[in-house]
């Protein structure tokens, strides 16, 4: 193992060196939280497939193959549907919009009064996704140096941390980037192929494992319609996804970068459902499903290749952490403590401030509380699908309502909020976490919230919508003064 120990070694070294490079770079807050907006097309399309392509859908989608075969794919299959579906239909309109975060999109359209609520629970999702992501580098550096569960955690959160806090989102680019060739190679043109051969070939496959295994609806239709709900959706609306839409250099970058972002997921989803399914055949008993991509990669691979393979396990799972993290860092500085201290200000008067050092404090202060909170907590799953229910469920109807019908109101959008993420909340406590009415109701509920107190209010003030429709045109550049809150 000692080839294998190099090879990470050399990886982790090489992302904090990133995190050090980058802090060169990020001298203002544009350059700290979005690099500056001037991101082209290659390097864009290699950070966003990095970031949506995460532990959970490497680890769990061998996972899933280990357990269902081919169909297996669809939970990737969706995330890259809802990466092409936002790439194709709204990501130029949300990069023309030169903003931060989600909130101050829902500021803009609504006219300054749905971003603190909004940013409570986006703020919540992505706290739980960076948790989700960290508590899966136990699984890795078990396998690699046979550590315990919270020093596994600390061991990989701290260096995330690290490089995050030091640059910013230029850190992260740069890291992610690696971390998509990485991953490309160890999990594509290494793993796929000899995971394969080891199994036979698909002859073989076919063979040893029953017909179901290569049905590509065998997950079940109820399934895949909750992935489409959960995941396709989820893209759409995320902030960590959003953020990075904010670092495409031109509406053309955003537009097809991210649709050969989300044409690689797809190809991602195939390669992992084939690998579980070789898997299944070389270790038809495991314990768990998602002990498939470990043993495979500890018990077939060859030194060296070992070690890229796990570097890409890795490099999955940091760029999602890293992603995660600074999208809750800018959601809890910018929408959250930012207003609530504009609030809490009896002048109106900014106070002078540092905002790369602010920033920087912010990702320090959640970096140690996604550490924290992903050492106390132990199931993954139920984290990850907490955070996506609240997700979906609040803040989908108001975030496309405002980008698709101009009668929706400030009210309407508050309104969406409360009742779909209360919904949400108390659908999993009577129907259990895992369960899919959650996210039917509670999104249902929320849509008939948004339309009916939409309707019944006054509609948005029509300088409002004239100001929204400047931005979404690309000819302003600035918050219109009636949407700013005291604060700013």
């Amino acid at each position: 193992m000692a080839v294998d120990y190099t090879v990470i070694v050399v990886y982790l070294a090489g992302m904090l060196a990133m995190g050090w490079w980058g802090m060169r770079r990020a001298k203002s807050k544009s350059e700290f939280l979005v690099a500056g907006r001037r991101l082209g097309p290659a390097m864009y399309s290699g950070t966003m497939a990095a970031i949506v392509l995460g532990g959970a859908s490497t680890i769990g989608g061998v996972g899933l193959g280990y357990r269902y075969g081919l169909s297996g794919a669809w939970m990737v299959l969706t995330i890259g549907l809802g990466l092409l579906a936002l790439s194709v239909f709204f990501s130029a309109r949300i990069a023309r919009l030169k903003v931060y975060t989600v909130s101050e999109m829902l500021d803009l359209r609504y006219g300054g009064r749905a971003g603190v609520i909004s940013g409570v629970v986006m703020w919540a999702y992505t706290l739980m996704l960076a948790v989700t992501s960290t508590i899966a580098y136990a699984t890795i550096f078990d396998v690699l140096f046979d550590v315990n569960r919270t020093v596994a955690i600390v061991i990989g959160g701290a260096i995330v941390v690290a490089y995050s806090t030091l640059g910013g989102m230029w850190s992260i680019t740069l890291t992610d980037m690696v971390q998509f060739v990485v991953k490309t190679i160890g999990v594509l043109l290494l793993l796929l192929p000899i995971a394969v051969v080891k199994a036979g070939g698909f002859a073989e496959m076919r063979a040893k494992l029953p017909a179901s295994y290569f049905d590509p609806l065998g997950i079940g239709g109820e399934t895949i319609f909750t992935y489409v709900l959960i995941y396709t959706f989820g893209m759409l609306i995320g902030q960590d996804i959003w953020q990075r839409v904010f670092t495409a250099r031109s509406d053309r970058t955003a537009r097809w970068g991210g649709t050969v972002a989300g044409t690689y997921c797809l190809a991602y989803a195939v390669a992992g459902a084939v690998i579980g399914t070789a898997a299944k055949v070389l270790y038809p008993d495991l314990g768990s499903p998602d002990d498939a991509f470990a043993t495979i990669v500890k018990d077939e691979l060859p030194v060296g290749v070992r070690g890229l393979v796990l570097a890409a396990a890795l490099a999955a799972v940091m760029s999602t952490s890293s992603g995660a993290l600074i999208a809750c860092a800018t959601v809890a500085n910018n929408d959250i403590w930012s207003r609530l201290r504009g609030l809490a200000k009896r002048s109106g008067e900014r106070e002078e401030h540092d905002e790369v050092a602010g920033n920087r404090a912010f990702i320090l202060v959640m970096g140690l509380a996604v550490i924290g909170t992903a050492i106390a907590l132990n199931n993954v799953v139920e984290a990850l699908t907490v955070a996506y229910n609240l997700l979906v469920g609040g803040l989908l109807v108001p975030i496309l309502g405002g980008l698709l019908w101009k009668r929706g109101t400030a009210r309407g959008a508050l309104a969406a909020v409360g009742v779909g993420g209360l919904a949400v909340i108390g659908l999993m406590a009577g129907y259990g976490i895992l369960a899919n009415e959650p996210v039917y109701y509670g999104l249902s509920a929320s849509l008939v919230a948004y339309v009916a107190v939409s309707l019944a209010t006054r509609p948005t003030d029509e300088a409002v919508l004239a100001a929204w429709r400047e931005r979404l045109a690309g000819r302003s550049s600035e918050l219109p003064s009636e949407t700013v809150p005291a604060h700013q």
